[in-house]
């Protein structure tokens, strides 16, 4: 039980040294490397609870032998107060049997609880370095995901570059739209120039036909008049 931090800090390092020699993408590696640091300390939590649980067994079973103890303890002293020293003897006898388990769940006890302590702290090393191995992996993966950004701006600026480099692909576009909007001007000028042609006939018509109205108008008071 000792080992079982050493060994999964070495079964841990050398499945994330080889996913690093191995890795086309950084991202699912890290995601990998957190479920492995994950499984491995569910195992280990396995293992702390097993201790835990044996440590448990021992100080119960060791408080048990103990009122034993008190009890055959106190089985004496009343025989004895009874004038019986045979059964006070042999109640003396069975507290000695419990005072020798006694003696070795004690030591079995200290060195569980020794290790229980010490795997519990272990344990939460590793917890702690799975937390820290989560904080980083956002900013790992948000690092990751600019890189390929950049990559992909650079390559499509490089893209563009050679098209403008080898057929100058956009001077061209500009003098095409550049023709086209002086076609578009000459056609407005034109038709502008035409109608305008067109209002000026319309208004010596106009004019006149109310010049002769107003004539006939003129004649018509002038007739008035003379009558």
């Amino acid at each position: 039980m000792a080992n079982l931090f050493i060994r999964i800090t070495d079964v841990i390092s050398a499945n994330i040294n080889d996913m690093i020699d191995r890795v086309e993408d950084p991202e699912r590696m890290i995601k990998r490397v957190i479920l492995e640091m994950e499984d491995h300390i569910r195992r280990a939590e396995d293992g702390v609870i097993g201790a835990i649980t044996s440590e448990k067994q021992l100080a119960h079973e060791l408080s048990h032998h103990r009122r034993e103890w008190g009890k055959w303890q106190g089985k004496a002293e009343i025989a004895l107060t009874a004038g019986n020293e045979e059964l006070a003897r042999a109640a003396l006898v069975r507290k000695k049997e419990h005072d020798r388990i006694i003696q070795g769940l004690e030591d079995a006890w200290e060195t569980a609880a020794d290790t229980s302590k010490r795997l519990k702290a272990q344990l939460r090393q590793l917890e702690d370095k799975l937390a820290e191995a989560r904080r980083k992996r956002s900013a790992l993966i948000a690092r990751k995901r600019s890189a390929e950004a950049t990559q992909y701006i650079h390559k499509t600026q490089r893209h563009f570059q050679n098209g403008l480099d080898v057929r100058d692909t956009f001077i061209r576009m500009e003098d095409r739209v550049t023709e086209m909007e002086a076609r578009t001007e000459a056609i407005e000028e034109l038709y502008d120039e035409s109608s305008d042609l067109e209002r000026k006939i319309d208004q010596l018509a106009i004019d006149t036909e109310v010049d002769s109205e107003l004539a006939e108008l003129r004649r018509k008071v002038e007739n008035k008049d003379s009558a």
